[in-house]
Parts: C-alpha cells; sequence; structure tokens
C-alpha cells in the first residue's frame, strides 16, 4: 500500500462516515417529525426517497474503494463486482431522476396558482410514490447488461478493451451492444439534466419576480426575510447545482477513461470521489432548509 492509496482511502473512508451519517440523520429527522404529528410537505416523500438512494450510492462503491486503496487483495470475485457494480449503477441513475423530479416538483409549488403549472400541484403530489417505486424499475431494465460487462481482475488478467478499476475490469465485447447500452443511459441522463436545468431556471425567474411584485407593492418598507417557501427553493436550487456540477465533472472523467488505453489509478479514484460527492452534501444542504423553516407551518 503507497501512501497515496492511504491518503485516498481516508478520504474515501471520511466520506463514507459524513455522507452517511449526514443523510441518514436527515432521514430520522423526518422520521420524529413525521410520528410526533407535524404536517408532511409536498416534497417530504421524495426527500426521504433521495437520501436512502443517495446512502447506497455512496456505500456501494465508496467501501470496495476504501479496501482497494487500503491494499486489500481478492477482497470481491467475479459475482461480488458484478452486484457491487449493479448496486451502485441502478442508485445513482435512481437519483439523477429523482433529482429531476423534485426540481419540477418545486418548481410547480411555486407556481401561481392560476396558471397551468399551477392547477398540476394536486395532481402531481398523488403520483410521488408510484413514481418512486417506477424509478428503480426503470434502472434496474436499464442497468441490466452492467453485470455483463463487469469482471473480477483476477479471474481476467488479460482486458484487451475495457476499464480497469482497481478491484474489477469492465470489459467491452460487442461494440454496436455496448453503443447502444450507453446511448441510452447518456441520453436519460442528459434529458434529466435538462429538465432539471430549466426547471432551476423557472425558479429563478419566479423567485425574481416575485421579489419585484413584493417591492412594487410595499416599497422599502417590505421585510427582507424570505418566506418558507423561498428558502425551500433556494435550498432545491443550491441542491440542484451541486448536482449538475458534479455529474459534468464525473462526464468529463469518463470520456477521460474512453481516450487512454490504460486507465490511470488516481483517475479512478478521482471518478469514485466526484460520484459520491454530490450524495454527501445534499443532506446537509437540506438539514438547511429543515432549520430554517419555522415548525409551527407544518402542525396538523
Amino acid at each position: 500500500m503507497t501512501s497515496m492509496g492511504l491518503r485516498f482511502g481516508i478520504i474515501f473512508l471520511l466520506q463514507i462516515v459524513i455522507g452517511t451519517l449526514g443523510n441518514f440523520s436527515l432521514l430520522f429527522h423526518h422520521a420524529c417529525l413525521y410520528f410526533s404529528g407535524f404536517r408532511s410537505r409536498s416534497t417530504d416523500l421524495i426527500v426521504r426517497h433521495l437520501t436512502v438512494v443517495n446512502s447506497l450510492v455512496i456505500v456501494s462503491r465508496g467501501i470496495p474503494e476504501v479496501m482497494a486503496a487500503f491494499g486489500v487483495e481478492c477482497f470481491i470475485k467475479d459475482l461480488g463486482c458484478k452486484l457491487v457494480f449493479y448496486i451502485h449503477r441502478v442508485p445513482r441513475g435512481v437519483s439523477v431522476t429523482t433529482m429531476c423530479f423534485l426540481s419540477i416538483l418545486q418548481y410547480i409549488i411555486i407556481s401561481p396558482r392560476n396558471s397551468r403549472w399551477g392547477e398540476l400541484r394536486v395532481k402531481a403530489q398523488k403520483y410521488i410514490g408510484p413514481f418512486n417505486i417506477l424509478c428503480w424499475v426503470l434502472h434496474m431494465l436499464l442497468n441490466i447488461r452492467a453485470p455483463m460487462l463487469i469482471t473480477d481482475k483476477w479471474s481476467n488478467n488479460n482486458v484487451s478493451r475495457g476499464i480497469e478499476f482497481l478491484y474489477c475490469s469492465v470489459v467491452l465485447q460487442d461494440k454496436d451492444m455496448d453503443s447502444v447500452f450507453a446511448a441510452l443511459t447518456f441520453s436519460h441522463d442528459i434529458l434529466c439534466l435538462e429538465l432539471m436545468s430549466w426547471g432551476s431556471g423557472s425558479m429563478v425567474f419566479i423567485l425574481h419576480r416575485h421579489m419585484q411584485h413584493v417591492h412594487h407593492i410595499h416599497g422599502h418598507h417590505v421585510s427582507s426575510r424570505p418566506t418558507s417557501e423561498t428558502r425551500a427553493t433556494q435550498s432545491i436550487l443550491v441542491l440542484a447545482s451541486a448536482f449538475v456540477f458534479s455529474y459534468t465533472l464525473s462526464s468529463i472523467i469518463h470520456v477521460c477513461f474512453s481516450l487512454f488505453d490504460k486507465t490511470a489509478w488516481w483517475l479512478v479514484h478521482t471518478s469514485a470521489f466526484i460520484n459520491a460527492c454530490s450524495p454527501t452534501v445534499s443532506p446537509f444542504i437540506l438539514m438547511r432548509r429543515e432549520h430554517c423553516i419555522s415548525r409551527h407551518t407544518w402542525r396538523k
């Protein structure tokens, strides 16, 4: 085990601890509010779902990276590699879709009631549960080919075309099939990011127009303290921005994977770290919103 590997191992270990504790703290906070009789908000079910998904993303990729960085060899076999990558890929895709839906739903919530988007507010809330289930089914199907491409490094030492991780290898066998599989996944992610960006931009426009309207009516005597809904929207905007930034960096690194014949170990570590950055920081962004919103507005 090299000194650089030890540093990466410590970084991954801290990321797992901080991210997992953050997500479960947020989930515990929501559970306490629910059993204490507080009225749930429209986005609460999605936030709870996102915390579980984020925890799976962090743990499924982080633990193998920690063990590999600390120099543990042969700790995972072929079946384990397939299972680990599948468990990581599915929640990661669910996380993209859930963040997209959260941004759009928040935009619908803050839209004027007399607009066409405002009319969808009640209808959208009814389909949050089925939507979460549909997300899992969709990404389980989209990633069904992923286990077929994964093998452990010790049973496949001659990887002529593929990506080598520290404990597993991605073997690209059928060029046409692999291209179709990559195109489906990439198209889904791009569509979600575009919708997320559109929802975020629309929320910024509505908040700006609302502030102008308030200042026009009340002049300089209006309170500068934002409402609870404004705080919630600002938190989701920050969360969406962090997610898009993290995903963009991750995509650039995956492009680098395809450009090099032999994948550099530091590039693999960097990719794993960036993939887990958004799931790690998101609970703290959302918890800031929880502390800012007054509790008396949630009571039944």
